[in-house]
């Protein structure tokens, strides 16, 4: 991962160069992978061309700060093809900013897999709908499982959760604990969720670079196995923007999908009452401040 961000920024080192000096700074860690401390998975996998498989999965390790990261990966080449951060999960911010620009930008996948939630619906419908243009339309157009088995994109979670979930909510345990932030406000929240969501969003992305930049044992580089696409590409007219795949959703299969506003915790402080404003100020202020502390 470091010799893909340092590539990503443009800086060109070997792995046996940054690895030595990884291993002095981090020696704990070092140790812990010589001993076999890693995450093995003993079903063999198998994605047999760009296009193949697409992984979509939810992080909610920030949920009570107000912060849901999806993320998307191809099967094949292991490229994170898209992502998103939002306060809560959302099927058609899901669907609107992660699936349809990642089809628009690589193809249409044979195959959508994910876990057994609920908030992929809008994507899952629109895939379904899209079947008999993949590359493979014998293929089930997406499969549902248990989290645990969606275990291409579980890999990319930890490096998340080092880089850039545990800084941000350690940054904020301290002062929830010491009842300087309270989370059961709405106001307090939505200025936490605010902030948060755009800090994450840098880090994603940055974490993001560094792994498609990286090069994985055996396997290759993510860009560049990626770099063709899926070999079925479709018109932007095949894919309707949310709120219009949304209404087609609703009047195909008769249930109507949540259309919250870009952040929903303001819908609840809103309209502002008599000295709302000061409070957010103030809540901003101090989020920033333990920000900076980290």
């Amino acid at each position: 991962m470091m010799t893909g961000y340092l590539s990503a920024k443009g800086v060109k080192a070997s792995e046996g160069r940054v690895g030595k000096v990884l291993r002095g700074i981090h020696q704990p860690y070092h140790t812990a992978r010589q001993q076999g401390a890693r995450n093995l998975n003993p079903i063999p996998y198998n994605a047999e061309y760009m296009g193949h498989k697409l992984h979509v999965d939810l992080n909610e390790k920030l949920v009570m700060f107000g912060v849901t990261h999806v993320m998307a990966i191809d099967g094949f080449s292991k490229k994170v093809v898209g992502h998103s951060t939002m306060p809560i999960k959302n099927n058609i911010i899901i669907y609107e900013e992660v699936y349809r620009p990642a089809v628009l930008s690589y193809g249409l996948w044979d195959q959508v897999r994910v876990d057994c939630g609920k908030e992929i619906y809008l994507t899952l419908f629109i895939q379904e709908k899209l079947a008999e243009h993949g590359f493979n339309p014998q293929r089930q157009p997406y499969i549902q499982t248990p989290s645990t088995w969606n275990h291409v994109i579980e890999r990319m979670w930890s490096e998340v959760n080092a880089r850039v979930n545990y800084p941000l909510k350690s940054a904020l345990v301290q002062p929830v604990n010491q009842e300087e932030l309270d989370m059961e406000d709405n106001t307090y929240k939505y200025c936490v969720s605010n902030l948060k969501c755009q800090i994450a969003r840098v880090g994603i992305t940055n974490v993001k670079e560094a792994w498609n930049a990286h090069r994985i044992p055996g396997k290759g580089i993510p860009n560049e196995l990626a770099k063709e696409g899926c070999p079925a590409k479709l018109q932007e007219d095949y894919l309707p923007i949310g709120t219009v795949a949304a209404d087609l959703y609703q009047q195909e299969l008769g249930s109507a999908l949540k259309r919250e506003s870009i952040n929903p915790f303001l819908d609840v402080i809103l309209p502002v009452k008599p000295n709302n404003g000061l409070r957010l100020n103030l809540v901003l202020k101090l989020t920033c401040y333990h920000y900076t502390k980290m």
